[in-house]
Formats: C-alpha cells, sequence, structure tokens
C-alpha cells in the first residue's frame, strides 16, 4: 500500500489516525473513518488489474529524466514468499525507473509461458517516445528491439554466452586497439572499478537502429572477481 500498510488491520489503523478534514479530502463523508472489515470488502470487490494500471500511471507522473530521457528498466522476479502447497510462486515482470526505483508497471508471466512475451505486452502499456529500456540478456531479442523501436524509445541490451554466436562475434572485435574509460564507484562497504570501452556497431549486427557495442569489464572488487559484459546501444 502506499501508506507501508500491509494488512487490512493495519490500513484500518492507519484511517483512524486521520482526522475530520483528512476524511473529507479522501472522498469520506462520516466523520469516522472505515474499519478493517469495510476496506476488506471494498477492496476485494476492485479488478487488481486495472487497479495496478492505475496507480502505475500516476507513478509514471512521477519519474524524473536524466540528460533528457527517461530511462526505465525491465526485470522479472519470482514472489516466493506467495508460493504454497499447491501453487507455484507468482512470477512478475516489472518496469522500474531509474531515477527514482519507482515501479511503474508490472505484469504476471502466463501460466507455462516465461518473461520474454510478458516484457512485449508490459511495453505495449507505456508511451516509450525519449525513453531509454534496459533489459537483461534474455530480452536480447528482434522482436523485443522492434517493439521498443516502433513506439519511438531506444534501448540497452546485455549480450552474454545464452547468445553464443553473437557474443562470440562481440567478444571478436578489436577491443585492444579502442581507447578505455575507467569509472571507479565506492558504496556499501567496496569498490567497483568498471573499465568501458565503445565502438561503432558492425554491420552483421542486424537490431535495428543499433549504433554502438560497449564493452564493460567490472572488478576486482572484495566481494566478486572481475566480469566482463557486452551491451548495444541504439542510435539517438
Amino acid at each position: 500500500m502506499l501508506a507501508g500498510s500491509r494488512s487490512f488491520a493495519a490500513i484500518a489503523q492507519w484511517a483512524a489516525d486521520l482526522d475530520a478534514a483528512d476524511l473529507q479530502r479522501l472522498g469520506l463523508t462520516r466523520a469516522k473513518s472505515p474499519d478493517a472489515s469495510t476496506f476488506r470488502r471494498t477492496l476485494s470487490r476492485l479488478d487488481a488489474a486495472v487497479l495496478d494500471a492505475l496507480i502505475g500511471a500516476y507513478l509514471w507522473t512521477r519519474t524524473s529524466v536524466q540528460d533528457g530521457r527517461r530511462v526505465i528498466a525491465i526485470d522479472g522476479k519470482a514472489l516466493r514468499g506467495a508460493r504454497t502447497a499447491t501453487q507455484a510462486a507468482p512470477h512478475l515482470v516489472a518496469a522500474l525507473d531509474h531515477a527514482t526505483g519507482v515501479i511503474v508497471g508490472q505484469l504476471a508471466t502466463a501460466a507455462k509461458s516465461n518473461e520474454i512475451p510478458a516484457v512485449r505486452d508490459l511495453l505495449k502499456t507505456f508511451d516509450l517516445t525519449g525513453v531509454v529500456v534496459t533489459v537483461d540478456a534474455m530480452h536480447t531479442q528482434t522482436d523485443t528491439v522492434e517493439a521498443i523501436v516502433g513506439d519511438g524509445g531506444d534501448y540497452v541490451f546485455t549480450v552474454k554466452a545464452n547468445q553464443p554466436t553473437l557474443y562470440a562475434a562481440c567478444k571478436s572485435l578489436p577491443w585492444r586497439m579502442i581507447r578505455r574509460y575507467i569509472s571507479i564507484q565506492k558504496g556499501h562497504g567496496r569498490r567497483a572499478c568498471r573499465t568501458i570501452k565503445v565502438v561503432v556497431a558492425p554491420a552483421w549486427i542486424t537490431f535495428t537502429q543499433a549504433a554502438q557495442v560497449r564493452r564493460t569489464v567490472t572488478g576486482p572488487t572484495r566481494k566478486s572477481p572481475a566480469r566482463t559484459r557486452k551491451t548495444l546501444k541504439p542510435s539517438t
């Protein structure tokens, strides 16, 4: 809940602390706040999908722009705490605003499906004009690119070993001849060193509007060894 409550009883307790003026601003005409059973009956009648879409639309207006662009990260997570003896844990894909950390939309994956089509369905709910979408390696797919670019957005995709041909081709680029940029960040008790190199995307990369390939080497840090990642960036 927006007020931090996680149960109907907690919602009722929060409402009980409101004065008459606050209750009136919320559209309640009675001087006494609703009790837990009233909140339970009311919320159980709502369409969860519609409510989620409306909250997401509201939170979209609270996102921030970085260097003239809104940056949205797409990721999927299993809700392990919701798993029961007879039902698997629900799996959601969510869109998070980089600047504020706010979830602006989420969608459950269909039974016997995976994140890939769910992400495309989630992207359809946004106006991607001027938006940069970042996703992990699972979603480095041609159809996902077309969904983003077709709606006016740009993308940053990760390339890993799950696409061995593309990964090997990116790895074979002449990285030793390319000037590097080093970024050092400190926080949470560790020091992260990132070495970044960028090259113009070769013609054999067929993703629509792909303009750059970036090679990022992170580490070593106190908690993890160095690792290498390739990303694809579109033209702007």
